[in-house]
């Protein structure tokens, strides 16, 4: 059944094995994130070793799940050469990686030959997909979730493909 996904951190909350998501676009306008993105643009990049500078209610949510047992893993997408907003995700990819997420690069091009479907994802316990909605822009239109098991199949098997061809974040270089 398809409806209107519940708060995301209601779906991270009742999460209790695993948390996958798939990022497929080279941009995203995100109105939260547009001041750190104008700063990075302006030259700033966060102090790994002063996490006041950078840790953020994202990362404390990624870390109490993380702690709680829940792997995250996110897998990106990106054309290469990589667009500006894809160099400003690397620079920042370390916070996430910091708060417990496994994070995994592929470029574009050695996703040809995978089924994937058409919008970004998350999976939750391999049970429940919640789909993101945006438009060319990358502005955020919202989104959906689903239980629906050949759904579900389609986005642990294109995130389970993705993932095993991808390179980890400490590995990949822009």
């Amino acid at each position: 059944m398809w409806q209107t996904a519940p708060p995301f951190s209601e779906l991270l909350a009742g999460c209790q094995r695993s948390a996958v998501h798939l990022e497929m676009r080279d941009h995203y306008d995100d109105p939260d994130e547009a001041p750190r993105v104008e700063a990075w643009k302006s030259g700033y990049r966060p102090d790994p070793d002063d996490r006041s500078t950078w840790w953020r209610p994202w990362l404390d949510m990624v870390a109490e799940t993380v702690a709680r047992g829940v792997e995250i893993r996110r897998a990106r997408i990106v054309s290469e050469p990589v667009s500006e907003y894809t160099r400003y995700l690397y620079d920042g990819t370390f916070t996430n990686v910091a708060a417990g997420e496994q994070i995994r690069w592929l470029p574009r091009r050695q996703a040809s030959d995978l089924a994937l479907p058409g919008n970004d994802f998350w999976v939750f316990d391999d049970r429940l997909v919640r789909f993101g909605y945006f438009s060319g822009e990358g502005t955020y239109l919202g989104d959906e979730v689903t239980d629906e098991p050949s759904v579900v199949k389609l986005c642990v098997d294109a995130f389970e493909g993705v993932w095993s061809r991808a390179t980890p974040h400490e590995e990949y270089r822009i």
